[in-house]
């Protein structure tokens, strides 16, 4: 029996063997890359959120009756709400009953290398007794 010679052999020769082998590679680096990524951003997604969760509790929670900043830790996040009094124009007054006050109540949250959430509100009051709100 005779064998075949040169282009007549089945299989591959060594340099499409190396080729396959470098494409497959690239591949294979590429797809970890972007599987790294994807953990890197969905770690990041996941604070966002929980950062925004508590600057969201932290507006609901306030209950503004004067002007006040305060300020804390929570976790890995830092956070800081202030309050604020906003004049309420005449037009807007009632003619009768109490004077409303509308606060201007702001959250900000903060975490790792200068990340960070803000989250603002208007709420409404009525003037306590003390100095009256300018109009």
């Amino acid at each position: 029996m005779r064998m075949p010679r040169g282009r007549d052999r089945a299989g591959f020769t060594l340099l499409e063997v190396l080729v396959a082998m470098v494409i497959v590679a690239v591949a294979i680096t590429t797809m970890l890359q972007l599987s790294s990524q994807s953990l890197r951003l969905l770690k990041l997604s996941g604070e966002q959120q929980e950062a925004t969760l508590l600057a969201d509790r932290l507006l609901r929670e306030a209950e503004p009756t004067a002007e006040e900043v305060r300020s804390g830790e929570e976790g890995a996040f830092a956070w800081e709400r202030r309050v604020g009094v906003l004049p309420v124009t005449a037009e807007l007054a009632p003619p009768s009953g109490p004077t409303p006050v509308l606060y201007s109540v702001t959250v900000a949250v903060r975490w790792a290398q200068g990340r960070s959430v803000t989250v603002s509100s208007l709420r409404t009051g009525t003037a306590a007794a003390g100095p009256a709100v300018p109009r």
